[in-house]
């Protein structure tokens, strides 16, 4: 098994050219051509991740978010990074990351949001080719006054706490959402008629929602974490018998809530 033939699998899922021209979605590190013996899936390629492949015999190691983002200018052991890409390099392990890709990809993570709320009549809120875009948009089975639905979010989502706008005073049944740092699609989910926008890293100021509409902020790991999971069960659904393995660190998240 090759480098390769596993992420032409992931590629059919979420094609590398349907990127952010910003993102670094990809190939990390390592060669397409090399030999895997086993695959580590997490959601950010921190030196933990590098350390857990290394201790389960994986050589190549998917997440969601890029190890690498900006150019480098130096790679140094006294930094997280360097340490993590040295680690990397000097035990062969191949880095792949599906960042943008899987946030436009149908059954990605805006789909997997939607899923945790049970929406129906499902779209992409932004598409840009079909059955591909960013964000989602679809009716909530029932209506839901502001008390409701964030009760509701919390607990879809095993939240301990959210961040939103004011009571919009209408009844929502129709919400809009997108994985990650969305907040530039406010726009496109007030077009789409929707009554509430769900995402994370929202700003100060797009908290000031217009009349009979609010924001929700749910985090940006909490708002991508299934990702996680979509991929394991892709990978195993084409690999059956393949050394494929969720990575054990159940704390991923570097955010911390008090």
């Amino acid at each position: 098994m090759t480098v390769r033939e596993i992420t032409d699998v992931i590629e059919q899922f979420a094609p590398l050219d349907s990127q952010e021209k910003w993102d670094n979605c990809g190939l990390c590190t390592g060669s397409l051509s090399s030999h895997v013996n086993g695959v580590l899936i997490g959601f950010d390629c921190t030196e933990a991740l590098v350390d857990e492949a290394i201790s389960c015999g994986a050589n190549l190691i998917i997440t969601h978010h890029p190890l690498i983002f900006n150019p480098l200018k130096r790679i140094s052991p006294e930094d997280s990074l360097g340490r993590t890409l040295i680690k990397a390099l000097s035990f062969g392990i191949s880095i792949y990351a599906a960042h943008t890709t899987a946030d436009k990809a149908v059954g990605g993570v805006s789909y997997a949001m939607a899923s945790r709320l049970g929406l129906e009549d499902v779209e992409i809120l932004d598409p840009e080719t079909p059955g591909c875009g960013l964000g989602v948009v679809g009716n909530l089975p029932g209506q839901f006054s502001y008390e409701q639905i964030i009760s509701y979010v919390k607990e879809r989502f095993g939240l301990k706490l959210i961040r939103c706008s004011r009571d919009p005073q209408v009844p929502i049944s129709r919400v809009a959402m997108c994985g990650g740092a969305g907040s530039s699609l406010l726009g496109k989910a007030i077009q789409a008629e929707a009554q509430l926008f769900i995402t994370g890293d929202v700003s100060y100021h797009n908290f000031f929602a217009p009349d009979g509409f609010m924001v929700m902020d749910i985090g940006h790991y909490e708002s991508e974490k299934d990702i996680v999971d979509i991929l394991f069960s892709l990978l195993k659904k084409n690999f059956p018998t393949f050394a494929v393995r969720l990575s054990d660190n159940a704390d991923a998240n570097p955010v911390r809530y008090f």
